[in-house]
C-alpha cells in the first residue's frame, strides 16, 4: 500500500511515535503558534496525510507543519497544488541579495587602494597562519572560520595591489591558498554558491600568480565543487585539465588530481578507473616532499588515499568493502581531526547499512551526530541524511526508531 514516508520519518525524527501523538502535539503547537484555541488536527487527518494520498493542507496548517518539523508541505510529501507560494518567498530575493553580498564582499573590494609598502616578511606570516587556520578547521567546523579567513584574503589582496616583483607573485601564491580555503569552508558549511564563487577565485588568481601548481590545484578545487553536486562526468573532465600538465606539476597536485578523478569515476559507476587512478597515486605519496602550505592533506590525513577508496566504495554501493576499509581507517584517525573524524563515521556507518549491519550503524551515527551538531558541517549532515535513507528498510524496526531519535538534533539544527 503507497504511503507518504517522507513525512512518516519526520513524525518519527521529533519522538512521535504513533500518529495520535502526532497529532495531539501539532494541534497544541498549532494553538500556541497562532494564538487560536480552535486550531484542531486528529488522529484521522494525520492518518490520511500519511496515506497514499495526502492531500493539501490548509495554509495556516502547512505554517504549524513547518514550525514544528522544519519542512514544508511539499517537501514532506504532499502535492503542491497550483499557485501555492511558501509564506516566506516574498522575502528570498532580498535574503539571496544580501547572502551574495556577504559571500563576495572580501573578494570584490573596488580600488584603487592607497599604495604602501610590502614587507617580504609578511609571506611567511601568512603561511603561518595558513597553517593554523587548516588546523582550526579540523576542530571548529567552518561556521567560526570564514569570516576570519575571508578577511585575511581581503588584506592580502590589498597588499598585492601594492606589492611589486618577487614579493607580488609570492603574494599570489598565498592568496590562492587562502581563497581556496574559503571556498572549502562555504562548501563544509553546505553553500555550494558561495563554495563555486571562492573556487573561482582561486583560479583567477592562480592564473595571475602563473604557477602550474597552483593552477592544477584550483582545478582540482572546482572538482570538489562538482563532485558535491553529483556531477561526475565534470569531476573528470577538470581534474583531466589539471594533470595535461603532468610534467610541470608537483606530485602533491598530482596526487590531489588523481584522487579527486576516481571521485569522479565513481560517480560514473566506473569500480576499476577508481582502484587504478587510487592505485596510481598510491605510487606518488613518497614523492611528496615540497614545503608549499597549502595541499598537504596527502600528508597530513592518516590514512588518505584509503579514505578516498572507502568514500568512493561506499558510493558505488559495495558496502560490505566500504565497511571493512572504513573499519581500518578509523582506527588511524586521531581524536583531534574531530570534523574529519565525524564525516568518516558517518559514511562508515552508511556503509554499514548497506552491508545489512543495522545495528552496527547506529551506534556508528550516535558519534558522527554528536560531532554534526558541535561542528555545524553540513556535509556532515548530508551524510547523515544518506544514512537515513539507507536505513529506511529497517523504519518499521526498534534500530530504525532508535536512528531518528540520533539524527533528530542534527535535523533540528539544520
Amino acid at each position: 500500500m503507497n504511503r507518504n514516508d517522507a513525512l512518516r520519518a519526520a513524525r518519527l525524527r521529533k519522538g512521535w511515535r504513533t500518529v495520535e501523538a502526532a497529532a495531539a502535539a501539532l494541534q497544541e503547537r498549532g494553538q500556541q503558534l497562532l494564538d487560536d484555541c480552535q486550531f484542531t488536527v486528529s488522529a484521522r487527518t494525520w492518518r490520511r496525510w500519511e496515506g497514499g494520498r495526502p492531500g493539501w493542507p490548509a495554509e495556516d496548517t502547512a505554517i504549524v507543519l513547518h514550525d514544528a518539523l522544519a519542512r514544508w508541505p511539499e517537501d514532506l510529501g504532499f502535492t503542491t497544488p497550483p499557485g501555492w507560494i511558501r509564506p516566506e518567498h516574498h522575502q528570498e530575493d532580498d535574503v539571496k541579495r544580501r547572502a551574495f553580498v556577504s559571500v563576495t564582499a572580501a573578494a570584490l573590494v573596488a580600488g584603487p587602494v592607497a599604495p604602501q609598502h610590502v614587507d617580504p616578511a609578511l609571506i611567511d606570516y601568512f603561511q603561518q597562519q595558513l597553517e593554523g587556520h587548516y588546523r582550526a578547521d579540523m576542530f571548529l567546523g567552518p561556521h567560526d572560520l570564514i569570516g576570519t579567513v575571508s578577511a585575511q584574503y581581503q588584506l592580502i589582496d590589498k597588499l598585492i595591489r601594492s606589492a611589486r616583483g618577487a614579493t607580488r607573485r609570492s603574494l599570489l601564491r598565498v592568496g590562492a591558498a587562502y581563497s581556496a580555503l574559503v571556498g572549502w569552508l562555504y562548501q563544509d558549511a553546505g553553500d555550494m554558491d558561495g563554495a563555486a564563487f571562492w573556487r573561482g577565485v582561486t583560479q583567477e588568481i592562480a592564473m595571475r600568480s602563473r604557477d602550474p601548481h597552483l593552477i592544477g590545484y584550483s582545478l582540482v578545487n572546482q572538482a570538489q565543487v562538482r563532485t558535491d553536486l553529483g556531477d561526475g562526468h565534470a569531476v573528470i573532465d577538470l581534474c583531466e585539465a589539471a594533470l595535461d600538465d603532468t610534467p610541470r606539476i608537483l606530485p602533491k597536485v598530482r596526487i590531489m588530481a588523481m584522487q579527486q578523478k576516481a571521485h569522479g569515476a565513481s560517480l560514473t559507476g566506473d569500480r576499476s578507473a577508481v582502484d587504478y587512478l587510487l592505485d596510481q597515486a598510491d605510487g606518488l605519496l613518497g614523492r611528496v616532499d615540497d614545503d608549499l602550505p597549502w595541499g598537504n592533506a596527502c600528508r597530513r590525513t592518516p590514512g588518505y588515499l584509503e579514505v578516498q577508496r572507502a568514500t568512493c566504495y561506499g558510493r558505488l554501493g559495495l558496502g560490505r568493502e566500504a565497511d571493512s576499509l572504513w573499519s581500518q581507517v578509523l582506527t588511524i584517525v586521531p581524536e583531534t581531526a574531530r570534523r574529519d573524524r565525524g564525516v568518516y563515521l558517518a559514511r562508515h556507518a552508511t556503509a554499514a547499512a548497506a552491508a545489512r549491519e543495522p545495528d552496527h550503524a547506529l551506534v556508528l551515527a550516535r558519534t558522527a551526530a554528536e560531532i554534526a551538531v558541535e561542528t555545524r558541517s553540513a556535509r556532515m549532515a548530508r551524510e547523515l541524511a544518506t544514512l537515513e535513507r539507507a536505513m529506511r528498510p529497517w523504519h518499521d524496526a526498534p534500530v530504525g526508531r532508535d536512528l531518528a531519535e540520533v539524527l533528530a538534533p542534527v535535523t533540528e539544527r539544520g
